[in-house]
């Protein structure tokens, strides 16, 4: 079983780090435990927890959208 960081999660669903670790501070996710590697405290997220996750962002997490550009003859349209 493969296990990722907290940035390689971030990546692969496409959300900044600050967007994860905030989502782990205000404990809207349950993040796996520190683990002591190489005298660095880490998280090893499992494919399991990385699902989690996705499902969580599915529900919650909306991306805004960029309003569309109107070309000048609608506006034009729109002030007459």
């Amino acid at each position: 079983m493969k296990n990722y960081s907290t940035l390689q999660v971030a990546a692969i669903l496409n959300i900044t780090s600050a967007t994860l670790h905030r989502w782990m501070r205000e404990k809207r996710i349950q993040a796996p435990p520190t683990q002591s590697l190489g005298g660095m405290q880490v998280r090893l997220w499992s494919e399991k927890d990385v699902e989690k996750v996705r499902k969580y962002k599915a529900k919650h997490y909306w991306k805004r959208k960029t309003p569309k550009k109107r070309d000048s003859k609608a506006r034009a349209n729109e002030l007459k």
